[in-house]
């Protein structure tokens, strides 16, 4: 069975209006709404274990500041990371890309180094171990990942190698021969069969599966309780960079990069193992790493 893509990426758009001389029609895109309920989401989680004291001497108003400080870490972090690993020559030939965040275009290695670089900034003027911020912070970011994901899908980007086996997503934004055809004559081509062998892997879902559910539901009951330092960051790190290794076999890379060596190793790929080696030294160290315990106020 196949399903034909044709998702409109823009969930709402206000009518056409004029202001100082010129156009404008904003609009909302799914993509942009999945960020904003993947940080609603963090907000809720962390708060919730902010009230059990699971960061010992921080207040609901300090933690806020700090989700203000990783948001603010996975939108910069995140474009910046994707322009500077996977697309630099497009953004240096059209700079005003770099603000059509809502098009796609978005790193998590970027964007898991602005969070870290934000959860540094604010604990030292918290005067907290790093570390004990980050295995705080990892629990809370799979939901986003996986609102992400979904957002990829939404948008029809980041889709996966054909099936070949009469199954999968049609995304015509995929096939020269489709982009730019009506829906309604796609929905006719659909019907009589002639798409099913376009159809490909939904990576995106794959992905949002893994990365989003699996993860959090692993590693939130692993930090229900409290756990040496290093341990759930280790966890996070090791599971998130397997997860993304295997599902980078059936998701084509970037066509401006293509495979980097055998004809299947790719750059998420090639990046997901220094996760992989760091989430497994993070839990080697935290065998003998001390454990902060909570404290109600």
């Amino acid at each position: 069975m196949t399903f034909l893509h044709q998702i409109d990426p823009i969930l709402f758009q206000s009518p056409e209006f004029s202001l100082f001389g010129a156009n404008f029609q904003p609009a909302v895109h799914w993509y942009g709404l999945m960020y904003l309920l993947g940080f609603s989401a963090a907000w809720l989680l962390g708060r919730s274990r902010v009230r059990a004291g699971r960061l010992p001497g921080v207040t609901e108003q300090a933690y806020s500041d700090l989700l203000f400080y990783c948001m603010l870490g996975v939108i910069f972090g995140a474009r910046i990371g994707y322009i500077l690993i996977y697309d630099l020559g497009s953004y240096i030939a059209e700079p005003m890309q770099i603000f059509k965040i809502w098009q796609g275009g978005m790193s998590f290695h970027g964007g898991l180094a602005g969070v870290l670089v934000a959860s540094l900034w604010w604990a030292r003027k918290q005067r907290m171990h790093f570390f004990d911020i980050v295995d705080f912070v990892a629990p809370l970011v799979p939901p986003g990942l996986g609102l992400g994901r979904l957002g990829n899908f939404i948008n029809g980007e980041l889709w996966g190698k054909y099936t070949e086996a009469g199954w999968g997503v049609i995304f015509p934004r995929a096939e020269a021969d489709l982009y730019g055809l009506g829906a309604a004559q796609l929905e006719r081509m659909h019907a009589s069969g002639m798409l099913d062998a376009l159809a490909r892997h939904p990576s995106q879902l794959y992905q949002f599966a893994l990365e989003g559910v699996a993860l959090f539901c692993a590693v939130w009951w692993f930090s229900r309780k409290p756990r040496p330092r290093y341990a759930v960051a280790g966890l996070f790190a090791l599971l998130y960079g397997c997860f993304r290794f295997l599902v980078e076999f059936v998701r084509l890379p970037d066509e401006q990069i293509g495979y980097l060596a055998f004809d299947w190793l790719t750059m998420g790929q090639v990046l997901s193992l220094p996760l992989v080696a760091l989430g497994l030294v993070l839990l080697f160290l935290s065998r003998k790493a001390p454990t902060l315990q909570p404290q109600v106020a």
